[in-house]
């Protein structure tokens, strides 16, 4: 995101949230008043993390996920525009996105419990169970059930759609100009006052100052990046990203290093990142060819970093 701002009409908020910080710079020619709009974006980050993490026993994510098969079970508004998400896109991506991966993050070590060995071989070994195949919503009664043992995990779209959270916030106090980012999840509302697109940094992979491989003008937009490069074990000298592939109930092997999408909404660029990092270079670039989807993949070769991409960045 963009330094710390020294233009009086520039307005930097942040705060804790999901193990890292949100930010929203503001760019307005009025001050709004700085303390509610603070206490507003970090309700809202709250309130996505009281959902959806699965940290905390008592989120209902977890609550539903520990609920008997069969149950209904009424969800908060944002869980279920989450999940209702969550399963488009993991039928639309044929199940690279998949949110049914919790048992694998957990036996791996990328959540609250130390790795385990038979908790790997049992995540590895298990039947494959779609959350489309298993996972019912009935947006009417803002209600869900499970026809089978889920273990949902929602790491790879709740940040996404945390920042869009943020951005809702902030539309809602009257203001029009503002980057909201958590981590490497950003969404830009209009543009800088002088009239000229956001700059946002796209991250080089294992850089230790978090240097930037390359810059993106973003305006309306969201864009979002999943890599391997932040949360990851080595193993016999390979490195295994906390990004699971539910087609092996493992985290990826020899996948990108990196990838970047943009979307309208961040929850989608989040979601999509994910999917197409999972699918790989080869099936994924075509398959955001086809879809129309600006993608940026970053890939190691050797101890250098190449790139490919489709939409706006077709020329990587």
């Amino acid at each position: 995101m963009s330094k710390t701002p020294t233009d009086p009409h520039r307005m930097l908020l942040s705060g804790p949230t999901m193990g890292s910080r949100w930010s929203v710079l503001l760019d307005e020619p009025a001050k709004p008043d700085a303390h509610a709009l603070q206490a507003a974006l970090q309700a809202a980050v709250d309130e996505v993390d009281a959902q959806m993490s699965t940290w905390k026993p008592d989120s209902d994510l977890m609550l539903f996920n520990a609920a008997p098969c069969g149950d209904w079970v009424v969800l908060p508004a944002g869980l279920m525009a989450v999940l209702r998400a969550g399963v488009q896109i993991g039928r639309a991506t044929k199940g690279a996105f998949e949110m049914n991966v919790g048992a694998a993050v957990r036996a791996w070590g990328f959540g609250s419990d130390p790795a385990d060995l038979a908790a790997i071989r049992a995540a590895s070994g298990a039947a494959r169970v779609s959350s489309v195949a298993a996972l019912e919503l009935d947006p009417a009664r803002q209600a869900a059930r499970k026809t089978a043992l889920l273990a949902l995990d929602l790491s790879g779209i709740a940040k996404g759609y945390g920042v869009d959270r943020l951005a809702e916030v902030v539309a809602g106090h009257g203001l029009s100009r503002a980057l909201c980012a958590i981590d490497g999840e950003v969404r830009a509302l209009g543009r800088q006052a002088d009239g000229s697109p956001w700059s946002v940094a796209i991250e080089t992979p294992d850089s230790p100052d978090r240097a930037p491989h390359s810059m993106l003008a973003l305006t309306e937009g969201a864009v979002a990046t999943s890599g391997d490069y932040r949360h990851f074990l080595t193993v016999r000298g390979r490195r295994l990203p906390h990004t699971i592939d539910p087609r092996r109930g493992s985290p990826l092997v020899d996948g990108p290093a990196s990838v970047s999408v943009m979307a309208a909404d961040c929850m989608t660029a989040d979601a999509m990142a994910t999917a197409l990092m999972v699918m790989g270079k080869d099936e994924g670039l075509a398959f955001a060819r086809q879809h129309a989807i600006s993608a940026l993949f970053l890939l190691r070769d050797g101890a250098a970093l190449r790139s490919v991409g489709s939409g706006i960045f077709a020329d990587g």
